[in-house]
């Protein structure tokens, strides 16, 4: 049984000082994992501005902010210069990789991208993508990435198809239940999707009565039965690579003692028959505990002459 790791990394902060823990955390329990940079600026301030969205406000409420991302880091983008990640971190970047782990891109500017991408024109869709593509072969000496996770799930059709432009083999840009191949506004795009299966641990805690006490034991109980493929669980170095490594910790221990193996999503496609795997239609619909819509697996979707 397979349960993928998928780190997103948001921040300088993230980078900086969530990644290096984790990488330790992860060597301890012998897991692999998936590091997905964000690889130009850090605009995180910049997010502020989704103040008016429907269920922000609460989320931010109920997830401590402030605690998790820091004052400096909220300031970035508006009253603070944003950092270049990518020209600062790349060293830790390049230590993920050194441990065996499977590196991809995030994306660009990762609020730039979260808030602009699902109303965004090809040409833009196509320049960001490529500002990130371009930066990944200068840190990781030319490798072309074969890899994607969208910041805050959110794509467009040109995403979709400038993944399969570019070569990516996978993507995990998608909540859903099982890997797939994603039909796009009837297109089929022959770059797999891998999708997040499980609530994130900001989804959950401030909802039901959950807490950081109580979140692992919660989300352990959702993993005791194991579906045909396994999961694919998001976590984000800022997070459980501050202060919510414990519960990340605790999480660890308890899918090893379900009898999961801890992998990277590369490990999970390769070990994939994909001839097999079926065609669904992606849509762009709400997940309880975050605000908007997120690009997600939808129905089941049979190609002419199937």
């Amino acid at each position: 049984m397979h349960l993928a790791l998928k780190i997103d990394v948001d921040t300088l902060k993230g980078t900086q000082e969530g990644v290096p823990r984790l990488l330790e955390l992860l060597r301890k329990h012998g897991a692999e994992a998936t590091f997905l940079f964000s690889l130009g600026p850090d605009h995180t301030g910049r997010a502020l501005k989704r103040v008016f969205r429907p269920g922000f406000l609460k989320k931010v409420r109920r997830t401590s902010v402030t605690s998790h991302y820091g004052i400096k880091t909220l300031l970035y983008g508006t009253l603070l210069p944003g950092p270049d990640i990518g020209n600062r971190c790349f060293n830790v970047m390049r230590e993920v990789q050194a441990q065996k782990h499977e590196v991809g891109i995030h994306c660009w500017d990762h609020v730039k991208w979260q808030d602009g991408v699902m109303t965004a024109d090809s040409a833009w869709t196509r320049a960001e993508m490529d500002k990130a593509v371009k930066r990944f072969r200068v840190i990781f000496g030319e490798q072309t990435p074969l890899t994607h996770g969208a910041a805050g799930w959110q794509m467009n059709r040109t995403a979709y198809r400038e993944e399969q432009r570019l070569g990516m083999q996978y993507s995990s840009d998608c909540r859903g239940t099982h890997p797939f191949w994603p039909v796009v506004q009837g297109e089929l795009v022959r770059c797999p999707q891998l999708p997040s299966t499980l609530p994130t641990l900001d989804e959950l805690i401030g909802v039901n009565g959950l807490t950081e006490h109580n979140v692992a034991q919660y989300l352990l109980g959702q993993t005791r039965s194991a579906p045909e493929y396994g999961h694919v669980f998001t976590l984000h170095a800022e997070l459980e690579g501050g202060k919510l490594i414990g519960v990340f910790d605790a999480l660890l221990s308890g899918w090893k003692e379900q009898g999961y193996t801890l992998v990277s999503t590369r490990t999970m496609f390769e070990s994939l028959n994909l001839a097999a795997l079926p065609y669904h239609q992606v849509i762009d619909t709400e997940i309880p505990g975050r605000s908007g819509l997120l690009s997600c697996q939808g129905p089941e979707f049979l190609p002419a002459g199937a």
